[in-house]
């Protein structure tokens, strides 16, 4: 099942693992202020996402964008790669719950390794924050980018592509 936190918890968590090793050392630089990473991805214009390879199959993608209400967000879920959700800048919410729960509503697999689900009022509501990541698994369906209260907040992030194969 997912997890979620600080650096650190997360860090502790999922240690050993090459492509995470890769991934983590990628959110400590976009995490730190000054860094290129952190620059970069605070320079993505409002509404973009600029894809960053960062070897071995892993890349990212980094995004600004402003929250959307919850009603609005659909459940997704991913079967080729492990989601690491970073909040850079900004606050959101993130549901998640196991892709058992949920039934499908379009596959996108494999061109684009999505899976979207009919609506579900059945999962558990993460508020993230700056600094905090969430990591997702090929069970775990989410329903990220959801405003955490009204007015919608901006919110700058970086979502990691981690290959399944790359850590089993």
């Amino acid at each position: 099942m997912a997890l979620f936190g600080s650096l650190a918890t997360i860090r502790a968590q999922l240690a050993g693992s090459p492509s995470f090793e890769r991934t983590l050392a990628y959110v400590e630089e976009v995490l730190r202020p000054g860094s290129p990473a952190h620059r970069r991805v605070m320079a993505v214009a409002d509404g973009n996402t600029e894809r960053v390879e960062l070897g071995d199959g892993v890349f990212a993608l980094e995004q600004a964008y402003v929250a959307k209400p919850p009603a609005e967000g659909r459940w997704e879920a991913h079967r080729v790669y492990i989601d690491v959700q970073v909040i850079v800048a900004g606050d959101e919410l993130m549901e998640v719950t196991d892709v058992s729960r949920l039934k499908i509503a379009e596959d996108h697999t494999p061109e684009k390794d999505l899976l979207f689900f009919e609506a579900n009022a059945d999962g558990s509501v993460l508020r993230m924050r700056a600094g905090e990541l969430a990591v997702f698994y090929p069970v775990d369906a989410h329903k990220p980018s959801l405003a955490a209260g009204a007015p919608a907040g901006f919110v700058r992030k970086t979502v990691v592509k981690v290959p399944v194969a790359s850590v089993s």
